[in-house]
């Protein structure tokens, strides 16, 4: 379906506001439900699930330091809007309809992380074997930093983050505020994701992968989704009026699986401040902006030198694109509104300091293979350590500790890992011969180690670990204890079955 682009205004999602406030903090609450809402001005309005029935759903925006409680309520309906594959993670035995949320990027406990068999149906009626509680808490005690919320019930990931439940989660510290950055109307999100449409409006999303010679389960999940459509906070390839001067955009990649290489065709640079897990110790000027799903970046653009122009932020495709692929433009800033006062933001060298974790004792090295294999109907199954999720549990990180991981992709293409409860420090890449290693198994390095690139040095909470390489990060496991996950982003992967439980034990208290 074609559709014009830049013939909507981008909208902006609303800020949740508390319902009431305790000793506990302010109490929020937020209903799952299913509602429809126009994506583009000539598309039928297109059937969603949403928190508070917005797509996406509500920013909630905290200080740090200030506790909050969310209730978050499963008022939608026992029919899912997309095609389940039963036959993955015993689907077939639990409700058709099931949720629950994850703060992504979040130092909470695992009561209030959204792991995923914590799920609960309409109404709390059935819950899973990890159901803990029905109001999540958030300390908010980590640095400013830009989180996002999106549903992460077992199996079903992928379809419900793409009928519509992803929201924006930002965390604000004196920090980040003493910088005098843009703020106010000049501070905008920007959630970017890719979708499909039927002639109807409604969301297009693969049955079973296209291969008609296979005798697959129906419907059966297909290990990848690129939709031929960008959708920017719930537009279709929208437009946004700016002023010429100087605005901070909050980047989120929300996508199933697809990754954007971000530029802009003016040939501006965007001027990278903050990555996952907030600030970066320096501001970074950068032409091309590569963003893995679940990924953040937090950038200036200064429009003050193009009054009057339209300049579009665009997808570099490679070499390799094909002509008809719309998916190299993601949406329009035209800087035609007069300029309301003097731009007094700045545009800081220096933004905050990030102490590197090498210096701590190292506890554990973990050698963990990203691989591929095929389950027993030939599809692709992918696994972390060539484990499957309900396999024991074999990382138990002790609180306080520091360890390094070391993920050895030996697939062919690239997957962002995330884990959960903490913000790591990448500290290096290196290649090595992978049909070599699928001769024999041998390692055999073919260049040296690259430290990460000047903005990935900050706080990370996903990591994009590329074919053929062994990617090294450096996590100390705190503030809490529990049941945690590690998982890849890309939502095919991670429902079936590239993710595993983690488990923060305390020494002194298990008595290990």
């Amino acid at each position: 379906m074609k559709l014009r682009k830049f013939v909507d205004r981008l909208p902006i999602m609303e800020t949740l506001r508390p319902k009431s406030k305790n000793n506990k903090g302010a109490y929020y609450e937020v209903r799952m439900e299913e509602f429809t809402q126009k994506l583009h001005r000539d598309l039928k309005p297109t059937r969603l699930w949403g928190y508070n029935r917005q797509f996406p759903g509500p920013t909630i925006d905290v200080n740090q330091g200030e506790p909050i409680q969310v209730r978050w309520m499963n008022n939608l309906p026992h029919r899912h809007i997309l095609p389940i594959d039963k036959s993955i993670h015993e689907v077939a035995h639990h409700p058709e309809v099931r949720t629950v949320t994850h703060l992504h990027g979040s130092e909470t406990m695992s009561v209030s992380d959204g792991y995923p068999e914590a799920w609960f149906t309409k109404g709390f009626r059935e819950v899973g074997p990890f159901f803990e509680r029905e109001i999540y808490e958030y300390p908010n005690h980590q640095r400013g930093a830009t989180l996002w919320y999106h549903d992460h019930a077992m199996g079903i990931t992928r379809l419900n983050v793409y009928a519509g439940l992803t929201g924006m989660y930002i965390i604000r510290d004196k920090q980040e505020k003493g910088l005098n950055l843009p703020n106010g109307n000049y501070e905008i999100p920007l959630v970017i994701q890719d979708r499909s449409f039927h002639e109807d409006g409604s969301l297009k999303y693969p049955i079973q992968p296209d291969d008609p010679a296979a005798n697959l389960p129906n419907p059966s999940i297909t290990p990848f989704f690129i939709g031929d459509t960008i959708v920017v906070n719930g537009k279709v390839w929208p437009y946004v009026e700016v002023e010429p001067r100087k605005y901070r955009f909050r980047i989120l990649n929300a996508s199933n699986t697809r990754a954007y290489q971000l530029q802009l065709d003016s040939g501006q640079p965007f001027y990278q401040i903050g990555s996952d897990g907030g600030l970066l110790q320096n501001t970074v000027k950068i032409n091309k902006l590569a963003i893995e799903p679940a990924e953040r970046v937090d950038v200036i653009l200064d429009f003050s030198k193009y009054e009057g122009e339209r300049i579009i932020l665009k997808n570099d495709l490679g070499p390799n694109a094909i002509p008809e692929d719309e998916t190299d433009e993601i949406m329009q800033f035209n800087v035609n509104l007069p300029l309301s006062g003097k731009d007094n933001s700045s545009l800081p060298k220096r933004l905050s300091t990030i102490p590197s974790l090498i210096h701590n004792e190292i506890s554990t090295i973990r050698n963990l293979k990203l691989v591929g294999s095929t389950d027993k109907y030939g599809r692709p199954l992918l696994l972390l350590d060539n484990k499957k999720w309900k396999d024991p549990i074999t990382e138990k990180p002790k609180l306080g500790t520091t360890e390094i991981w070391s993920l050895q992709n030996i697939t062919g293409f690239t997957h962002p890992v995330h884990i959960h409860l903490i913000q790591f420090q990448i500290l290096d890449r290196r290649p090595f011969d992978l049909d070599l290693y699928n001769k024999d198994g041998k390692i055999v390095y073919t260049g040296e180690a690259k430290p990460p690139e000047p903005n990935e040095r900050g706080w990370k909470d996903t990591v994009a670990a590329p074919s053929a390489h062994i990617t090294r990060l450096i996590v100390k496991f705190a503030p809490y204890t529990g049941d945690y996950v590690w998982h890849c982003h890309i939502l095919e992967h991670e429902d079936y079955d590239m993710m595993r439980p983690f488990t923060v034990i305390d020494p002194d208290r298990d008595g290990k």
